[in-house]
């Protein structure tokens, strides 16, 4: 039978939709394959992690009839990659292997049973569904994914939590040391719901997103998420814990307020980055009336010192941070202006966007 025949690009596009998760190496073989389940005309490809699962329906030709089976993804993937965009490319059946054909290239596959493919156990309780524009959400996840934390013995810290209530759609991150908050408008009343979406699950839907016209429908339940958009569909498990409370973190009234632009506080800063030392990355900020100095030193005695101008007329503030925490916002957002918020050298630091409340990030500050 011939499973599927159709352009490299459209095949390769197909697989690489769903192969992000699959891993090289793991403990069940067949997770390193991707299912493949023909009905009728339609083909649907299906991966899995056992936490994660991510399904693509696409017509991509070939013989009309059921048929079921597993190949390596990662496999097909390099092999198709070494062939023309254009090129016609075949997949057909013989006994329990699978022949890959592209112009006078042949390729014969082993192939595991469909049966022993482990498929994640959708939750029976998911919640109403809502949606959002892709590309809304594509936003709101490059705004605070940054500040999630990396392999945090707090589980509940490597992760996003999303919380949906009224109209409202908030994402939050933070690894102890920083926290950043999106916010976004819904077009329907949701009752409140609160899950924490796990890292792996956040850098996969990054990929995913697209800035195309088209909704995201979303549905959580105790233990999942699933997630349905452009013909995918994406099903995780949830991080179980109990995130902070973020709004006890988010400073308010502090008295010092200064609004400057972002693109050049952030050449500022990455100039001064180049001097910090490897371990610490601190650099020290001076506010006073129309001048904001920012100076980073190294083991090395080695000094960098920068100067920006600014509208300011608040308390003298010295205060440290470690660089990165703010180049990382500064990149991940486009506005022209930022506003920060300061109190003075030891109290964290708020920054938003002027008259914009659907976005905060907090930093804390760094003796130096």
């Amino acid at each position: 039978m011939i499973v599927l025949k159709a352009n490299q690009d459209k095949v390769l596009a197909a697989l690489q939709s769903v192969a992000g998760i699959v891993e090289r190496r793991h403990t069940l073989p067949i997770l390193a394959n991707v299912l493949i389940r023909k009905t009728g005309g339609q083909l649907q490809l299906t991966t899995s992690d056992l936490e994660i699962q991510i399904r693509t329906t696409a017509e991509l030709g070939g013989d009309e009839g059921n048929f079921t089976t597993t190949i390596g993804a990662r496999k097909l993937i390099d092999i198709l990659r070494t062939m023309p965009a254009d090129q016609t490319v075949s997949l057909e059946s013989s006994a329990s292997k699978l022949v890959l054909k592209g112009g006078k290239s042949r390729f014969t596959l082993q192939s595991l049973p469909a049966e022993d493919f482990p498929l994640v156990q959708e939750a029976a309780n998911f919640g109403p569904v809502f949606s959002v524009p892709q590309k809304t959400l594509k936003d709101l996840l490059s705004q605070v994914s940054f500040a999630m934390a990396v392999h945090d013995i707090r589980y509940y810290l490597n992760g996003i939590l999303f919380v949906a209530e009224g109209k409202q759609l908030s994402l939050v991150a933070t690894d102890g040391h920083r926290l950043a908050f999106s916010s976004a408008t819904l077009d329907v009343e949701v009752p409140r719901q609160e899950v924490i979406l796990p890292r792996k699950t956040v850098l996969e839907m990054q990929r995913l997103l697209s800035d195309a016209e088209g909704a995201i429908e979303m549905q959580f339940a105790n233990n999942q998420a699933k997630f349905s958009f452009g013909g995918m569909e994406f099903v995780t498990k949830l991080v179980e814990g109990k995130f902070p409370d973020y709004n006890r973190v988010i400073p308010k009234n502090h008295k010092n307020t200064v609004t400057l632009g972002r693109a050049p506080l952030l050449a500022s800063l990455q100039r001064t980055a180049i001097l910090t030392s490897e371990k610490f990355k601190g650099v020290r900020l001076n506010i006073e009336p129309g001048t904001l100095r920012i100076a980073s030193n190294n083991a090395e005695q080695e000094e960098a010192q920068d100067e920006l101008d600014i509208d300011y007329g608040g308390d003298a503030i010295e205060i440290g941070f470690n660089v990165t925490y703010l180049i990382d916002a500064l990149s991940n957002m486009d506005q022209d202006m930022v506003k920060l918020d300061l109190a003075d050298s030891n109290s964290s630091a708020l920054l938003t966007i002027p008259e914009n409340a659907s976005f905060k990030y907090v930093v804390m500050p760094m003796r130096i």
